[in-house]
Order: structure tokens, then C-alpha cells, then sequence
């Protein structure tokens, strides 16, 4: 029995149909299975026309995980290593920024819970959080309640 060889647009919409992928990503994975470039880009551009591929359903998807843990810093900086267009990166950032005071007191409690008692504490805690790229005004918010700065 003759083992089936797997269309590009096969292998294309069964990537799809696990997670978003951008552009990029596509692109890269299809391009060992393909006999030429430019059949993934037209393979690329169908699915795009069709709205199965999008960058802007990627980059809302992946901020919103991303935000449970991280940074609007932090995000923005994963969107871009992965080839999300600029437009699209600053949409999810400033998307991300409107509750990043929130996830920012949520990691912190998850991790720490009790404000910092000295200097040392107060930067150890400091550094996770800027180090998970929250951005220093909000980590000042987080551990100036009950704290004089």
C-alpha cells in the first residue's frame, strides 16, 4: 500500500487548524515540502484573500496568553521576533497596556505575595517583574502600596 504524499494547502490548513500562525512562521515550515518559493507565497497569499491566515488573529491570540505572565514589553518584543508587521505589534501593545497593571499585581502576588521588608528584597522583586516586561512605572505602583518611596 502506497503511502499518500501530502499537499502544500493540506499541510498548510492542518498547521492552521492547531494554533494562528503568522506569515512568517508559515512560510518557514512550508518551505521544505514546497518545490518552490513561490508556490508558498501564492499557497500563503490564498489564504490570507481567504481569511484563514491572519496576522492581526495571531498577534490578539498570542498577546492575550502572553499577557497572563508577561509585559506589555514583553510582548511586544515576542510579536516582533516572530515577523508580526509594526502596525499590528503596536495594536496588540497598547491592547496589552490596558490591563497591565492588573497582571502585573497578579504575577507579583502569585510569586511573592508579601511586600519587600528591606532594599534587597524590594530589588530582587523588582528585577522579576521588569525582568517579565512590566514596565517600571507599573512595578513602582505594585510595590508602593503600603511602601514609602
Amino acid at each position: 500500500m502506497a503511502v499518500r504524499e501530502i499537499s502544500l494547502r493540506e499541510r498548510a490548513l492542518a498547521m492552521l487548524a492547531r494554533r494562528e500562525h503568522t506569515r512568517a512562521e508559515m512560510a518557514r515550515k512550508l518551505s521544505p515540502h514546497s518545490e518552490s518559493p513561490q508556490q508558498v507565497e501564492q499557497l500563503l497569499d490564498a489564504l490570507v484573500a481567504r481569511g484563514w491566515l491572519s496576522e492581526a488573529r495571531f498577534a490578539e491570540s498570542r498577546a492575550n496568553t502572553l499577557s497572563r505572565k508577561f509585559g506589555s514589553r514583553k510582548i511586544e518584543y515576542d510579536l516582533r521576533s516572530r515577523g508580526v508587521s509594526d502596525e499590528v505589534v503596536e495594536r496588540s501593545v497598547l491592547q496589552a497596556r490596558i490591563s497591565e497593571l492588573e497582571n502585573c499585581r497578579s504575577a507579583w502576588q502569585r510569586k511573592f505575595g508579601t511586600l519587600p521588608q528591606n532594599a534587597a528584597e524590594r530589588g530582587r522583586q523588582m528585577r522579576f517583574l521588569a525582568g517579565r516586561g512590566f514596565s517600571a512605572e507599573v512595578v513602582r505602583q505594585v510595590l508602593k502600596a503600603g511602601d514609602s518611596d
